[in-house]
């Protein structure tokens, strides 16, 4: 998956049928910011470079992990309420299989 997949999954979670142009630039940047968000958690993501450019390989877990933690910035700025639970549990699954990944590789 990609993050035009993944838009098109944020935006049906959101419950956003049509988007304009600047909704479309605001969940971008909420994508973009969660994956960053994630990655400094310790989660690394697999990418690809071609021609100088990187783009990301996201699994369906990853997708949805990014589709959730971009939902809730959106949903936040209005509550202000703090991550959910189950988001936490996602992100932390994720990364302990990750480092369990790592440490079995080795």
């Amino acid at each position: 998956m990609n993050k035009a997949d993944i838009l098109i999954l944020l935006q049906t979670n959101l419950d956003m049928i049509v988007l304009d142009d600047t909704r479309t630039v605001q969940l971008e940047h909420l994508i973009d910011a969660s994956i960053k968000y994630i990655e400094r958690e310790g989660v690394t993501f697999t990418t690809t470079t071609v021609d100088n450019v990187t783009t990301y390989a996201f699994t369906v877990e990853e997708a949805d992990i990014i589709v959730m933690y971009a939902s809730y910035l959106f949903r936040k700025r209005k509550t202000d309420e703090g991550m959910p639970r189950m988001l936490r549990w996602a992100l932390n699954n994720l990364l302990f299989s990750q480092k369990a990944q790592v440490a079995n590789d080795t």
